[in-house]
């Protein structure tokens, strides 16, 4: 029972300086309340309105994943989930941001990431609400470094993509494409075995996306948290 109040500890209690010495960062603070505050009335503002419009499926795009888990992330203060959804959105939604700044400011679309916000059919609450995009890499990375990296969260990121991949193109609409299961882009693609692209998919995000992001987060943060006990 004390080893597992020990494991309790470490992984979702908030991390402060009187946790130094069981395995938390010296540097670790805890996280505002006015920042879990605001988060939670955000989504209760975003969350009905998405689930109207969009349905709940939408609530599978690795980026919609992110918002929700971010939310237990800050009022746990668990640095293992903010860290996952730190390896899974980092880099793809520091994409987006460039996506739609290059667009708005020059207005030469990039690679269409962020292409639906420039759409006139959807409305001016429906797009205010999807700026989230713009703050999240920065949340994310600010939260890491305030409660550390955890380095499972390359490994348990994978996991779940391997769940979210197969249910995206098994249970929802090909219209969606939801996390391109059926095609880079807006698009089917038809240039291969629709079970290989997925296949390739699965592995791409691992690989492709995850490890070198989880990589750099564990050189930048190194010894900002560690799962490690000190003996």
């Amino acid at each position: 029972m004390k080893l597992l109040s020990e494991v309790d500890g470490r992984q979702f209690a908030p991390a402060t300086r009187a946790s130094v010495g069981r395995g938390a960062s010296c540097c670790a603070r805890e996280v505002p309340l006015w920042v879990k505050v605001f988060y939670t009335a955000f989504l209760g503002v975003l969350i009905p309105v998405y689930w109207g419009y969009y349905g709940p499926a939408n609530f599978l795009w690795f980026s919609d994943i992110a918002l929700l888990v971010t939310l237990p992330a800050l009022w746990l203060e668990s640095r293992f989930l903010a860290s996952t959804q730190a390896v899974s959105v980092a880099l793809l939604e520091s994409l987006w941001v460039v996506d739609f700044l290059v667009r708005l400011v020059a207005g030469v679309q990039l690679i269409g990431l962020s292409a639906y916000m420039f759409e006139p059919e959807r409305s001016l609450l429906l797009r205010g609400l999807s700026l989230f995009h713009l703050a999240m890499p920065a949340l994310l990375l600010w939260l890491v470094w305030r409660l550390g990296y955890d380095r499972r969260a390359w490994l348990a990121q994978t996991a779940l993509a391997l769940i979210v991949l197969p249910v995206c193109y098994f249970f929802t609409d090909p219209a969606d494409n939801i996390n391109w299961v059926f095609g880079p882009g807006e698009g089917r693609q038809d240039w291969m075995a629709p079970g290989l692209y997925l296949a390739l998919l699965m592995a791409f995000f691992p690989l492709g996306v995850y490890l070198p992001t989880h990589l750099v987060l564990r050189r930048l943060f190194r010894g900002r948290g560690t799962n490690e006990r000190k003996e």
